[in-house]
């Protein structure tokens, strides 16, 4: 593997570019950004932090502070695990249980972290990242844990070794400083780290280059590597699979978000898995599975994009290429994710972008049938196995289903006993009499039909009088399915106008994003990227013609990749709306592989360094298309642009160039407020939850209804 040392990326072309004054912003933590912050905050509070705003910021709190929502839980060995958060505790609690207190309805938990006591002891405001359990030997009790806690909510964590046994730390364990850091276990006294150890060991990304193998004791930065990739890929992964009897180690290098080199310890020696870089590879017991992301000839065999097959581990590793074909997409349908049991594998479907599960049996050829799990239409379903080592739940699953105007509801089935049994469900946080839910279907620019979701009353006056906000994302593969949100039933639907009318919810399901396989992602990417833009104005011509609202009734709003979809609304398409919410957003798509993580996008949008694929990232770089339009004199709806300081995956400082581009040319009706704390997720507990989707909200609300 090249073992080269990072160099910045050669600005090839940047000269060329005019000034930009605002760059400044980037230095995130300088005193002249937060000064500037600071009074761009206090101006959009003064503006709209009332008591209208503090009510619904109060009543979304108390949604997600609820005690009767579903601790969903996760089974290691006897316990099941929670992390949960509430008005007591804010930072939350890590926790377990039984299975006989957990179907309880008031389960009687085990504290094993208090994430609150744990920052008032430190002085820092840790956030819960996640955990990774050692698996025991056979017939053992889980023993120990290693945490992921994230100083301020970005993606930077710190490891430290967990006792589960004494609820503790270890004294003298296994700890790392915060980074963008992964690590797994390798036995009771081993680790597979790859983190930040000194020059040349991260990728232009800012992950993993390299990954070592650290012995108890040892010192990181002295360990032997294990592992490495090229410093312009995105990141190098080494994990190693607990089941007893198989205990596969395998390397991933991450060339870049939709290619990736698997290959598997041997001996000593990495064996690569003799696949192309565009075929997802997963290992399970035996079984090798693929996934190809474009449609790929296996020898006699042709297996689309979107398809999943499988074939024997050792045989393909040996020369062999017989592969089973199990699932194979059509025009409608795709496959969204897979889970095992001990005999058989569930995959979780969308059909027009609703959920089936389908279950395959590998002992009658991998044939697939219908799961009962008795769910409606304009459901999202999701399926995991619940624990298939042991032998009482082997072939048991969790079921959580809802829908726009249906809560969550989990459930628990075995495979073969009929349908699931509701466990825990989630009570109606809003009144869902007298709404509907309707899926539509918009014509785009190249005649692509577009689904979206419409959510709103069922005597809908089409008098074009209707407030309405559009939600989309259209990116990396992610699908936007017809869940519950009581946030969106309290800050929209169930508010009335002035006018005396309800608010009307729509999902727009747009090219880029998986709802319909890798195909319909692969359309929008890099060249194609306006196809995804150009799929969202025609969402919203289709409801102005359909007569549900007007453009100055029409709300939008998006985050991150939706961010800067909502700000390709603002700039390609302002006469479309009434209002943009735009948040954590990219929006200067010249330095956008500079800042933060953003080079691991690169084969998302293309390269802007490179000057062919600056061409087209331009026609869809908001921060220059707003040039153009101050230039024509445009009219832009009033938008508010919000990230956070702590965001270490996009960081805050492309949201803050925009807004003080357009405050600077006299754009009225544009705000901008930025959370000091949160990370990506624009915050890192439900307080900050609640004021970040109270501000969007309220302002599109008040600018639109």
């Amino acid at each position: 593997m090249d073992s080269t040392v990072d160099t910045p990326t050669p600005d090839r072309g940047t000269d060329a570019e005019p000034h930009d004054r605002w760059e400044w912003l980037e230095d995130i933590h300088a005193p002249a950004s937060l000064e500037w912050v600071g009074a761009r905050n206090a101006a959009t509070e003064a503006m709209l932090h009332d008591g209208r705003y503090r009510a619904l910021e109060s009543s979304i709190l108390s949604v997600l502070d609820a005690d009767d929502r579903i601790p969903m839980a996760t089974k290691r060995g006897g316990f099941y695990y929670n992390f949960w958060r509430d008005a007591a505790h804010p930072k939350g609690l890590w926790r377990r249980t039984t299975w006989d207190s957990y179907r309880g309805e008031t389960p009687d938990w085990q504290v094993l972290l208090d994430v609150d006591a744990l920052a008032a002891a430190e002085g820092v405001d840790w956030v819960f990242a996640g955990s990774r359990l050692l698996r025991p030997a056979d017939g053992g009790e889980y023993q120990r844990a290693l945490l992921r806690l994230s100083p301020d909510g970005g993606d930077a964590v710190e490891i430290r070794e967990f006792d589960l046994a004494t609820a503790a730390f270890v004294p003298g364990g296994f700890t790392l400083p915060a980074g963008k850091t992964q690590v797994g276990w390798d036995g009771p006294d081993a680790w597979y780290v790859a983190t930040d150890f000194g020059p040349g060991t991260l990728t232009r990304s800012g992950y993993a280059r390299t990954v070592r193998r650290v012995e108890r004791g040892m010192d990181p930065a002295r360990a032997p590597e294990a592992f490495s990739v090229d410093a312009s890929h995105v990141m190098a992964a080494v994990s190693v699979d607990q089941t007893p009897g198989f205990g596969h180690v395998t390397a991933t290098d991450v060339i870049d978000f939709f290619n990736t080199r698997t290959s598997i310890l041997r001996a000593g020696t990495w064996m690569p898995i003799d696949v192309p870089t565009h075929v997802r590879v997963g290992i399970h017991r035996g079984w090798l599975l693929f996934s190809p992301q474009q449609d790929w000839d296996l020898g006699s065999r042709h297996l689309p994009a979107g398809s999943l097959a499988v074939a024997d581990l050792e045989d393909f590793l040996s020369g062999g290429r017989t592969v089973t074909s199990v699932f194979t997409p059509d025009a409608a349908t795709s496959l969204q994710s897979t889970s095992f049991t001990a005999d058989h594998l569930l995959l979780n479907v969308l059909h027009h972008v609703s959920s089936q599960i389908l279950v395959a049996d590998p002992a009658a050829g991998w044939s697939l049938r219908p799961l009962d799990v008795g769910a409606g239409t304009h459901l999202d379903l999701s399926v995991a196995a619940v624990d298939d080592e042991d032998p009482d739940t082997a072939n048991d699953y969790w079921l959580v289903s809802s829908g726009f105007l249906t809560p969550a509801t989990l459930s628990r089935g075995r495979i073969g006993a009929g349908a699931p049994q509701p466990v825990k469900s989630s009570p109606p946080r809003f009144d869902a009499t007298g709404l509907e839910v309707q899926q539509h279907f918009a014509t785009s620019d190249d005649g692509t039909q577009v689904p979206y979701f419409q959510v709103g009353p069922t005597d809908l006056v089409h008098d074009g009088g209707n407030p309405v906000l559009m939600n989309g994302y259209g990116g990396f593969e992610t699908s936007l399915t017809p869940s519950y949100s009581a946030v969106v039933g309290l800050s929209w639907l169930r508010r009335e106008a002035n006018t005396g009318r309800d608010g009307v919810y729509v999902l727009a399901n747009i090219r880029g994003g998986g709802e319909y396989g890798p195909s319909w992602h692969r359309a929008a990417l890099r060249e194609n990227r306006h196809r995804a833009y150009e799929d969202f104005a025609a969402i919203a011509r289709d409801l102005v013609a359909r007569g549900v609202t007007t453009p100055g009734h029409l709300a939008a709003t998006g985050r991150s990749n939706g961010g800067l979809l909502v700000g390709n609304m603002l700039t390609r398409y302002p006469e479309l709306f009434g209002a943009i919410s735009c948040g954590v957003p990219l929006l200067d798509m010249r330095r956008y592989t500079r800042l933060s993580a953003g080079h691991s996008w690169i084969a998302e949008y293309g390269d802007p360094d490179v000057p062919g694929d600056w061409e087209f990232i331009r026609g869809f770089s908001p921060y220059h298309l707003l040039d153009e339009a101050l230039a024509a004199g445009t009219r832009f709806p009033p938008a508010l642009i919000w990230s956070a300081t702590s965001d270490d995956r996009v960081g805050p400082v492309q949201a803050r160039k925009m807004a003080a581009k357009m405050l600077d040319a006299g754009v009225p009706g544009i705000w901008y407020h930025e959370s000091l704390e949160g990370g990506h997720a624009g915050a890192s507990d439900n307080r900050q939850s609640a004021q970040m989707l109270a501000t969007s909200y309220e302002f599109l609300w008040r600018t639109v209804a």
